[in-house]
């Protein structure tokens, strides 16, 4: 089983060196897309044997995920595990994903922070978690049956993903919204989900989105719209809402 190690990175001078000696000493297929860095960190990746993609300019965490899924296709890899640079995710659970993903029962392995408390977790900023929530219902309410399972963290980017099946999808979508129309496609396709605990860690709780999306209300409302309008798209391929109402967490469902 050939598995591909993909990650994102965006101005990680700060973290980039440590998260690949690490990941490196797990795996030796990895590849970093570089959405336009404008600190040292373009100039630290020659000293590592990873395959790169560069972007000039910055064009959004989608744009780099798609990159990830076209190049892990075009070099024939059975598996692709994303992971980002910010030492959020762990290397060492790298194996985990490979583990599970060699029980060849599902198409996606995500990563989820929120699945079941665990000691050493950290505090996630208040509004993420809010939004995480609310958005995590709101697909469990349109694509749990789908998905054939209920997601519990809808924006973890520790995921691995069967190649093959990444093959169906269609993304378009270039920003942080990426995971709304990714769930979407994956719930039409019928693809085959379960979730793998991770740890929670935030390393720097003033890390920000940029632009608009550094207001939490407008964030959640760009995800909703991105979201609503992939079901609109998925419409004739997915159930109707199968939730309706509050769920335990107390997030309204808004999906009908």
């Amino acid at each position: 089983m050939r598995t591909l190690v993909a990650i994102p990175v965006y101005n990680e001078a700060s973290y980039v060196r440590r998260v690949l000696e690490r990941v490196l000493a797990i795996t030796p297929n990895v590849l970093v897309i570089d959405d336009g860095s404008t600190d040292q960190t373009p100039r630290i990746m020659p000293e590592y044997p990873v395959e790169m993609i560069r972007h000039v300019k910055n064009r959004g965490y989608g744009s780099s995920m798609r990159d990830a899924f076209r190049f892990a296709a075009h070099e024939k890899f059975d598996w692709l595990i994303t992971m980002d640079c910010d030492e959020q995710h762990e290397p060492a659970s790298i194996p985990a994903f490979v583990e599970a993903a060699g029980e060849d029962t599902h198409d996606v392995i995500s990563g989820t922070r929120y699945m079941r408390a665990s000691e050493g977790n950290d505090r996630p900023p208040a509004d993420r978690r809010a939004i995480n929530q609310t958005i995590t219902a709101e697909l469990n309410c349109r694509l749990s049956r789908c998905l054939g399972t209920l997601l519990t963290d809808s924006f973890c980017g520790f995921k691995a993903y069967r190649v093959s099946s990444l093959r169906k999808l269609r993304p378009t979508v270039r920003g942080y919204a990426f995971p709304m129309q990714f769930w979407a496609q994956a719930a039409a396709e019928r693809l085959r989900v379960r979730e793998l605990p991770i740890r929670l860690i935030y390393n720097d709780s003033t890390r920000t989105f940029g632009g608009v999306l550094d207001d939490a209300q407008r964030r959640l409302a760009h995800y909703r719209e991105v979201l609503h309008r992939e079901l609109r798209r998925q419409s004739e391929r997915l159930p109707a809402c199968s939730l309706v109402g509050i769920d335990d967490d107390g997030c309204e469902c808004r999906c009908q």
